[in-house]
């Protein structure tokens, strides 16, 4: 069997049980032909230098997550801002033990700095070879050069490259990556949990009024996913449409401002995935208004349930939204075509099943299509090694 050290944070944590999902799954349906291990680094702070960024916590290290996919959870002392130097050699150091005991033969990661850069000079130390994978921001939103010079190297000392869309792809390309090294992995779904379902049914479940019209957004709570100007396009929209209602699902920074907006425009927290489902077959379309994205997997779901998807044109939602059969596509931060597009979709009817035909791709597909990108990167590792010592 082959053996396979997953490096990243990116995958669940006690607090945090659906955090890295797209990855989680994903490893969960490769158990049965591949040996795997987690290795989860997690960066703390000390308390007079804690990050203001995103709510920090330490986590319980003994905490497995269900399946049966053994997880080690290891933490590194890190700064704000400041670490952001040499947290990746820091990283590194933290894992290497752990992951050299468990004798991998490839090692895959997401997140490309620290972890990124952690993973590959693991794997360099151990001569296996290593599968860098981009999910969104740390390509798109590199915050400064030290990260960027960090990343490039990461990238460049890599076997392969993995992004989820073919816009990162062809961004990694741009940093550096040659493009024969380059693949990407659309992510799937749980089918068995988003699907087709009935409207009425789920509406009459959750409580909500059967002439409703429901827009849901689902996400992280907070100014970059455009919830502001969804705000606003509702505050458009809901005096000439008295049945609208707008449902947030999520936590974030930006909740308390918009729980000011109106018993219309709802706040309903964090929920499981089969919860969110529910709420998908009760909405009328979705609406994902972000600044930036990779591929975000909400937007799968979505579709995979037959839902229409309103959102910006950014990242790879174009290549998940890629007929009018699915959806539109607006500019990010305009509020007049994001209040127009939502109007239309309201009154417009909709084939709810041929989205969903056209939208189904589950945890399955993408695990087969990793399992042979870490093939091909052992094959082409021994190739290289081949070819030097002889």
């Amino acid at each position: 069997m082959m053996r396979l050290a997953y490096i990243s944070s990116y995958f669940p944590i006690k607090e945090q049980p659906h955090r890295g999902q797209s990855a989680f799954q994903t490893l969960l349906r490769m158990q049965d032909r591949v040996q795997i291990e987690a290795f989860c680094p997690l960066s703390t702070y000390p308390r007079w230098a804690q990050p203001h960024n995103y709510p920090y916590t330490r986590t319980d290290l003994s905490w497995q997550p269900p399946g049966g996919l053994r997880a080690h959870y290891i933490e590194y002392p890190a700064l704000p801002v400041v670490g952001r130097a040499w947290n990746g050699l820091v990283c590194a150091r933290a894992i290497a033990r752990q992951v050299a005991a468990f004798t991998p033969d490839v090692i895959l990661n997401y997140w490309l700095y620290p972890e990124g850069w952690a993973a590959m000079h693991v794997g360099r130390a151990l001569g296996v070879p290593v599968i860098l994978g981009s999910i969104g921001s740390d390509l798109n939103r590199i915050p400064d050069r030290i990260t960027g010079w960090w990343t490039q190297r990461a990238l460049a000392g890599s076997s392969l490259v993995v992004t989820v869309s073919e816009h990162l792809r062809r961004r990694a390309i741009a940093l550096g990556v040659p493009e024969g090294r380059a693949r990407c992995v659309v992510n799937g779904v749980d089918t068995a949990i988003f699907h087709e379902a009935d409207r009425t049914e789920a509406r009459r479940e959750l409580g909500l009024e059967p002439d409703a019209r429901i827009v849901l957004y689902v996400g992280w709570i907070a100014p970059t996913k455009g919830l502001r100007e969804l705000a606003a396009a509702f505050g458009a929209l809901a005096p000439r449409h008295p049945r609208l209602q707008m449902l947030l699902i999520g936590e974030g920074t930006l909740r308390a401002e918009l729980e000011q907006i109106g018993a219309r425009f709802r706040l309903l927290g964090r929920r499981d995935s089969s919860e969110i489902a529910r709420w998908m077959a009760a909405a009328d379309l979705f609406c994902l208004p972000s600044w930036s994205e990779g591929c975000p997997n909400v937007v799968v779901e979505a579709l995979a349930c037959g839902r229409p998807v309103v959102s910006t044109a950014v990242g790879g939602i174009p290549e998940l939204v890629d007929s009018p059969v699915k959806g539109t596509l607006v500019a990010p931060h305009d509020i007049g075509a994001l209040t127009r597009a939502l109007e239309d979709a309201l009154a417009r009817p909709w084939d709810e099943a041929a989205i969903a035909r056209e939208a189904r791709r589950d945890w399955s597909d993408c695990a087969r299509e990793t399992e042979d990108l870490c093939r091909e990167a052992i094959s082409l590792h021994h190739a290289i090694h081949s070819r030097k010592t002889t």
